[in-house]
């Protein structure tokens, strides 16, 4: 599909529209490795193992913790989300960026619409984005749960035809792919994200620097 056509971007977050080279990511899990300890009293290896192993196996390890230990989920965002946001740095290439990208743009997010917010004001392009499908929103049905994406769509009456999706773990594209969707991911090497296969035939563009990537777009569509 032509760049030309498409009319709506949809945005992952958290090492996505933020580098992951700014390691705030690492706070939040961390805090999910102490959450875990203190609620199963283990050690911080167990609590480890428990939390990466929930999160392969339920898409997040919130997930994971609420079916398993019926841990109530906004207490858990709450906890896991009381971070220094503060090594998230204004993106002012980003900002132009998006400001030059013709089409409507949203965030869709395994976290809280509290946190999209504070990184969004940290960054300074909140102001470009029209609305966030957070996982409150979800039901708590994280990505890459393929009812979530049909839920996003039809909640911001997105045509996924039309419609290009950016995310730094390959297998959160896949749904997108399945469903219509042009597909970006922003390459990582990060623990969080080496799920899926970026060699996939679901991954059709990739970029190391996502602000340059879209201004590319953008001027190609001048």
């Amino acid at each position: 599909m032509s760049f030309a056509d498409i009319d709506v971007w949809v945005f992952d977050l958290d090492n996505t529209l933020y580098p992951a080279s700014c390691r705030l990511f690492d706070q939040i899990d961390r805090r999910m490795g102490a959450y875990i300890a203190n609620l199963l009293d283990c050690d911080p290896v167990e609590a480890r193992r428990v939390q990466k192993s929930y999160f392969r196996q339920y898409g997040t390890t919130m997930r994971g913790l609420m079916t398993e230990h019926g841990v109530e989920p906004s207490a858990f965002l709450s906890f896991v989300h009381d971070i220094d946001y503060g090594p998230v740095a204004a993106a002012p290439n980003l900002d132009r960026a998006l400001d030059r990208l013709p089409g409507r743009k949203i965030i869709f997010t395994n976290a809280s619409n509290a946190h999209a917010d504070r990184v969004l004001a940290r960054l300074g392009i909140a102001h470009h984005f029209e609305g966030a499908f957070d996982i409150h929103a979800a039901g708590y049905r994280p990505k890459p749960d393929p009812s979530a994406y049909d839920d996003m769509l039809s909640n911001h009456r997105v045509n996924p035809a039309t419609a290009a999706m950016v995310e730094d773990i390959p297998a959160n594209l896949a749904p997108a792919h399945d469903r219509g969707m042009t597909t970006v991911w922003v390459r990582s090497d990060t623990d969080y994200a080496n799920i899926g296969d970026p060699s996939a035939d679901y991954v059709h563009h990739v970029t190391d620097d996502l602000a340059t990537w879209l201004d590319c777009v953008a001027e190609s569509l001048q």
